[in-house]
Parts: structure tokens; C-alpha cells; sequence
């Protein structure tokens, strides 16, 4: 009898991920795949990172049929970790998805309890305030504002963080118009230590002004991660555009030059603007 798994249509999300449970059991059973067995926790992470940001580039390409795709993908994941702590006593799928629940239903007790929260803001306070108290509860101490903030996240989520738990505590700006002055300041100090020549000094500096941009980026409320995965993009499909004129005009990279790419550049950014 086949234990290849249904296609079928029909079945829950409850089914579905039922079945994805027991498919990743069969795998990682003694006489499973040889791969899937051989993996561990360290090495199931980079796909981790590597599938959530798949699932982000197919957000900003709005594309559907594959961000189901991906978010399938990343589904895995998880499944895959759990199936490995069951496998080593420590934990089963049910419990993540039990604390999940249960979490989901004590941080939202305007929606499941008597508690009013009438803004995003309301929300977001109580949200803090009921995630404290469950650290105390497990007798976590309090420890410094900022030591909440993991120190494993990339930079720019990190700065993002930690920038929004200060500005929570009352330690910001008054508005953008002084931000921008601080990164006028912060850019004409870079510009001194690269007149100095100290490599260290530089770096500092340089720093300092992707601290204040993170910041630029929180007072106008832009994700400042998406807006760089944004114009990466942009600048993707625009040095494409110059490659494959450059390749139309027989002209390789190295019998071109900067004012011929620029020209190109310039036709790219109206040729993709108006989609043609």
C-alpha cells in the first residue's frame, strides 16, 4: 500500500497541518530519509532565515500563488524543530501551539475579557504590561530596560527595538524636524573623521547616522528593513535594464563608461516608471 499522502482538496487547515505533523515524523523515522535524519537544530537554522525571507520577497512582488508557496515553506520549519525536541523528550508540537493559544488569549484580554482597549496604541501598552507580568510570574527579575532586546537580532532590527523601547520610556525627540538636524550633525561628523583618515572613527560615525536614519525611519513610520529591501529591488531591475541595453548596443562592461551607464540609467528609471 502506497504512503504517499492524498492530494485531495478537501481537509481542514486542521487536517493539513495534522498530516504535515506525521509527514515529518515519517521522515525523520529510523528508516525514514536519510537526510532529514541527519539533520540538527543548528543545522535547520539558516533555512529558517532563508524561507522567511523567501516569504518577504514574495510579499513585495505581490505575488500569491507563490507566497502560499513559501508560507508552506516556512510552516515546515517550525514542524521540523518540534518533531526534533519531541524526538529528544523535550517538548511536542502541541505544546507550541498550546502556549501560542493560551498566550494569544491572556494578551488580548479586551477581545476575550473585560478589559478595554479602544486604540492600536491601547493594545500594544497592555500587551507590555501582561508580557512584564508573566516574566515576573516565571521569576524572571527585571533587568535593564534595554535587556529585552536580543542582542542575536541583525542591526537594523536591533536598532529598531531598541530605539522604540526609549522613545516609549519618554527618551526622544520632540518631533522629526529635530531628528533631521541630528542627522545633518551626525553626517558632517562623518565627514570630519573621513578628512582624518581613522578607520575606526569612521566606522563610529558612519553608524551613528544608521542610528539616526532607523530613527527618521520610526518618526515616519516606515519600516525602514522593507524600505532598503525596496529599493534593492529597484536598483535590481534598473542595473538589469543597463545590462541588457548595454548587451543590445554590443557594448560589454568593460568597453563602456560611466557617463554611457548613466545615460542608461536615466532611460531605465522612466522605461520601468512607465512599464514598458
Amino acid at each position: 500500500m502506497s504512503e504517499t499522502p492524498s492530494s485531495a482538496d478537501s481537509g481542514t487547515a486542521g487536517d493539513r497541518f495534522n498530516e504535515l505533523v506525521r509527514l515529518m515524523a515519517r521522515l525523520r523515522a529510523p528508516d525514514g530519509c536519510p537526510w532529514d535524519q541527519k539533520q540538527t537544530f543548528d543545522t535547520i537554522k539558516p533555512y529558517l532565515l532563508e524561507e522567511t525571507y523567501e516569504v518577504l520577497d514574495a510579499i513585495d512582488a505581490g505575488d500569491w500563488p507563490e507566497l502560499a508557496e513559501e508560507l508552506g515553506d516556512l510552516m515546515l520549519q517550525p514542524v521540523f524543530f518540534a518533531q526534533m525536541a519531541a524526538e529528544a523528550g523535550h517538548f511536542r508540537i502541541e505544546d507550541c501551539l498550546a502556549a501560542i493559544n493560551q498566550k494569544l488569549i491572556r494578551r488580548h484580554p479586551h477581545i476575550f475579557g473585560q478589559a478595554v482597549a479602544e486604540t492600536a496604541e491601547d493594545v500594544k501598552r497592555n500587551w507590555d504590561q501582561i508580557k512584564a507580568s508573566e516574566k515576573a510570574a516565571k521569576g524572571h527579575a527585571q533587568g535593564a530596560l534595554l535587556d529585552g532586546v536580543s542582542r542575536a537580532l541583525p542591526a537594523l532590527a536591533e536598532a529598531q527595538q531598541i530605539a522604540a523601547k526609549a522613545a516609549a520610556k519618554g527618551f526622544d525627540w520632540p518631533g522629526i524636524d529635530p531628528v533631521f538636524e541630528k542627522l545633518q550633525e551626525e553626517l558632517a561628523e562623518l565627514d570630519e573623521a573621513r578628512q582624518g583618515g581613522q578607520a575606526a572613527e569612521i566606522e563610529d560615525e558612519f553608524g551613528d547616522i544608521l542610528f539616526v536614519m532607523v530613527n527618521l525611519a520610526r518618526f515616519l513610520k516606515v519600516d525602514p528593513e522593507q524600505a532598503l529591501r525596496k529599493s534593492n529591488a529597484k536598483f535590481r531591475r534598473r542595473f538589469g535594464y543597463v545590462e541588457a541595453r548595454l548587451g543590445e548596443m554590443g557594448r560589454p562592461w568593460e568597453e563602456s563608461n560611466i557617463d554611457e551607464m548613466e545615460l542608461l540609467w536615466q532611460e531605465a528609471k522612466i522605461a520601468l516608471k512607465s512599464g514598458s
